[in-house]
């Protein structure tokens, strides 16, 4: 791999093509980190579910609602932040982020009713983990190509970490200082993420040729040999077309047609050698470097993307494109099952009879086995040769069968697989749906940062309405079974979604395919149709001057007898 060229410690980083490493792996450690202090803190706050109930005396769902508020506004502006990124580069944007995530926690701790929270936590935090998390995910995929998945996915194991270590961490603080200085705390250590933004340096891919200074002087000496090969022969050409049309006849003696010669040869002559000069000026011309220029072109297609001259703020012509409005209806659907489960399977653990003790750790079986789903799904995707969106497309199904098992469990052990086995495939899901889109199976690295924000903020109004949804069904039916069935409806909807964005794909190439060959047949034939009327023109002159002297020369020779 070749060594970046940048401008000290933290400027741009440019390479040849995509390096698969190199400063990349400083971004993933960030990412990592970013991802615990995004959607790990997030899941995490549950724990300070009974302490806000109590402090503010208010019900159990008007405290949940601080969760939703977050949710949505992290989904629900992110192409606020693609605009602002595109505008202003990543590393300031994710510093912002994490210094509104940091002041959000903060000044939590010092609210007096839910409703500041709502602002604090809800608008000021989700704001912070949108304008954090998304520029993070964009920019590591664009350093990474063949093991874009691996990485992706082993940094956003830091998700799974943070919720098997925050929830006994902050319930035992919490005990010693209290929730509000636990806040304070909290809001401290993530605004780390503003150190985190200092290591989004920007990557430049400049491909370069590679070209020996003895190939040019031997291309620049066989040029100046070809330009004067190509004047002695149309100098020859020239010669003899001249000759041809004064000398040839025998005669020129004779003054009156001699006369007549020259005027006939001075009116054929003009277009004769203007066509020559025309055909010598287009053979002159430096050739055409196919082969370098076909290279340049695929170069820049693996490599990803190039420094843009004048990038777009913000790009909603992606919404043209079949294969990424499904992978869209997807993401919305899915998303009905990334939160309720984490909400609802404690009290449905209780329900079925498991002690409230051991109830609390389902959340633990499900965070230790999202970190394996996490790190297994980034190999699996590494190593797989066909599309990668039907892997995913997989683990959406098996995901769907765990949620419709969890209704129809009834004892601990039983709940427990369904929770490993949850966490699992929600780990696979989870840390690829993102980081898929820069696959060409779906937009291509090129059309990512543009699209990832419309992606998510289609994902918003499912991540506000999937916990409510989840309560209301539980309100009405009294079971807490029915939330996981919303969820299972949900999940298996994104399936069907999913499956038919290769096929729309699929189809948009194909028909790109056909536009591009007629057009190219249709250049073909008109250079072609060009080309017949220039000879044809050649010939109609030569003809011309050739039936003009024969003319003369009967004349002449009827004169002299």
């Amino acid at each position: 791999m070749t060594a970046p060229n940048s401008k000290g410690c933290l400027g741009p980083k440019v390479y040849p093509e995509v390096p698969d490493g190199g400063w990349g792996w400083a971004v993933a450690g960030a990412f990592f980190f970013v991802e615990i202090c995004t959607y790990g803190t997030l899941k995490s706050l549950g724990v300070f579910l009974q302490d806000l109930m109590e402090e503010f005396g208010e019900s159990n769902s008007r405290v949940s609602w601080v969760i939703s508020i977050c949710v949505f506004i992290f989904t629900f502006t992110a192409p606020l932040s693609t605009l602002l990124s595109n505008r202003f580069g990543y590393r300031p944007v994710v510093m912002i982020g994490g210094f509104l995530i940091s002041l959000g926690t903060i000044s939590s701790a010092f609210t007096n009713s839910i409703n500041e929270m709502y602002i604090t936590i809800g608008i000021v935090s989700g704001l912070g983990y949108c304008l954090t998390f998304l520029p993070t995910v964009t920019i590591l995929a664009q350093y990474f190509s063949r093991r874009r998945a691996l990485v992706t996915s082993a940094a956003s194991s830091g998700e799974s970490l943070a919720i098997f270590a925050f929830a006994p961490a902050l319930t035992t603080l919490k005990v010693h200082i209290g929730w509000r200085y636990c806040l304070v705390v909290l809001g401290i250590f993530q605004a780390s993420v503003i150190g985190c933004g200092l290591l989004l340096c920007p990557i430049i891919i400049e491909p370069k040729l590679v070209k020996e200074d003895n190939e040019s002087d031997k291309d620049s000496l066989s040029l100046k040999q070809l330009q004067s090969s190509y004047e002695l022969e149309n100098e020859q050409t020239r010669t003899s077309i001249s000759s041809g049309v004064s000398d040839d006849s025998g005669v020129t003696s004779l003054s009156a047609s001699n006369v007549d010669l020259r005027t006939a040869g001075a009116e054929k002559k003009a277009p004769v050698e203007m066509e020559v000069q025309d055909k010598e000026g287009q053979e002159l011309s430096p050739p055409t470097p196919v082969k370098e220029k076909d290279e340049v072109e695929r170069a820049e297609v693996e490599a990803g993307p190039l420094k843009p001259s004048s990038p777009n703020l913000l790009d909603f012509s992606m919404l043209k494109d079949g294969g990424f409005i499904w992978y869209s209806l997807f993401g919305l659907f899915a998303t009905l099952g990334f939160f309720a489960p984490q909400l609802y399977i404690i009290e449905l653990s209780k329900s079925r009879g498991v002690e409230p003790s051991m109830a609390s750790y389902m959340l633990s079986v499900m965070a230790v086995a999202e970190i394996f789903g996490r790190l297994s799904i980034g190999v699996v995707l590494n190593k797989v040769s066909c599309r990668k969106t039907l892997v995913l497309l997989g683990c959406v199904i098996c995901l769907c069968l765990v949620l419709v098992a969890f209704a129809n469990v009834w004892e601990f052990w039983g709940l427990v697989v369904c929770c490993a086995l949850y966490g699992y495939f929600m780990g696979t899901v989870a840390s690829t749906h993102i980081p898929m889109l820069a696959e060409e199976d779906v937009v291509g690295i090129q059309k990512m940062p543009a699209s990832i924000g419309v992606y998510v903020f289609i994902q918003s109004f499912a991540g506000l309405a999937g916990p409510p949804l989840g309560g209301v069904l539980v309100d009405i039916t009294q079971n807490y079974g029915a939330a996981f069935y919303s969820c299972a409806v949900g999940i298996g909807l994104s399936a069907i979604c999913l499956a038919l964005v290769g096929p729309a794909k699929s189809g948009m190439c194909r028909s790109k395919s056909r536009n591009n060959s007629k057009s190219m047949e249709e250049e073909e034939e008109d250079r072609m149709s060009q080309d017949n009327n220039q000879v044809d023109f050649l010939d109609m002159d030569l003809a011309s001057e050739d039936s003009l002297l024969r003319r003369s020369v009967d004349q002449d020779n009827s004169s002299v007898i």
